[in-house]
């Protein structure tokens, strides 16, 4: 049997490096007859896409379709391994040796790679510092969180809560990292509330993974922003009307945004824009930019609350300094 799942290997090796290498070439290679390799095809069939592309045009892989060990996930990596204490070596090809170790150092250069590839992607990210936390204290926490979310590890942090600043033990399933401005937050599943959470990087003070994989079921991120302007997901339902003037209409156009609006051009240059949102917080602190450049519409009383703003704002500014 151990003899039959190694010329089985072999077979899929062979095929991805000599794409159309005929059923003669895979005995030779494989040192059996050409009856037994057609039926070690047959099996192979149900695990992997192969194709015979017609008489003399040999094997090849359907697609974009490869056999790597390099994806082993840790515990795959572990579980092979360990085959040299569980079967009897003796008993197996001399090449067993030298393949288990190819195999094995293939798998070690390619996490090595792996590792390599996340460090530069983080180190080009940049982010900003909390002000309240001194110069040159901050990890590079990105390069765990980023491992762990293509790994689908959980993480465990230590979090900093600043509404009353108590610092918990965390550990996340971490979904996606979400940028704004110059900070990044994070999606994931929090195991001590038990809900999908946001959470922003810049109040974690530490990152480890841990032994414990996780599957995102069904969580979808697109229903999970639905109406989210920025990260604050509230649970109202405002439908906001807002014109904008020909000097910002185009700036709008170009805007990324989570939410979908619709944008209509008014006669004067100046665009409509209507969206309808969970929270008005972040939409307004957006809005406040353009200034008298745009102008809420609906609903009424969000006018009533941001003139009752620039009322308070010129109370500071006319007085003096």
């Amino acid at each position: 049997m151990t003899e039959k799942l190694i010329r089985l290997l072999r077979i899929l090796q062979a095929i991805q490096a000599n794409p159309g290498i005929t059923a003669k070439e895979l005995a030779v290679k494989c040192n059996t007859t050409v009856r037994t390799i057609y039926r070690d095809l047959r099996i192979l069939d149900r695990v992997a896409p192969i194709t015979n592309e017609g008489y003399g045009k040999g094997y090849r892989f359907i697609g974009g379709f490869s056999m790597y060990p390099l994806d082993f996930t840790e515990k795959e990596a572990m579980v092979f391994s360990m085959l040299p204490s569980v079967v009897d070596t003796s008993k197996l090809p001399l090449e067993f040796d030298s393949a288990f170790d190819k195999v094995m150092s293939a798998h070690s250069r390619s996490n090595a790679k792996s590792s390599e590839i996340v460090e530069d992607i983080a180190g080009i990210i940049r982010m900003g510092t909390p002000a309240y936390r001194e110069e040159g204290k901050d990890p590079n926490l990105l390069i765990p969180i980023i491992e762990a979310i293509l790994h689908q590890q959980t993480i465990r942090t230590q979090y900093h809560t600043l509404t009353n600043n108590e610092i918990t033990i965390r550990d996340i399933d971490p979904y996606y990292l979400i940028p704004r401005d110059q900070r990044f937050y994070l999606i994931g599943y929090c195991h001590l509330l038990q809900k999908v959470r946001l959470f922003r990087i810049s109040r974690f003070l530490d990152v480890v993974r841990i032994n414990n994989h996780f599957d995102k079921s069904d969580f979808n991120i697109t229903q999970y922003m639905k109406h989210t302007w920025s990260i604050d997901r509230g649970d109202e339902h405002i439908h906001f009307k807002v014109k904008f003037s020909d000097k910002i209409a185009p700036y709008i156009k170009e805007e990324e945004m989570f939410v979908r609006p619709r944008m209509t051009d008014t006669p004067d240059g100046g665009l409509l824009f209507e969206v309808t949102l969970n929270s008005s917080r972040e939409f307004l602190k957006w809005l406040y930019q353009f200034g008298p450049q745009a102008e809420v519409l609906e609903p009424r009383e969000f006018r009533k609350e941001i003139r009752n703003q620039l009322t308070q704002w010129l109370k500071h500014y006319d007085r003096e300094a």
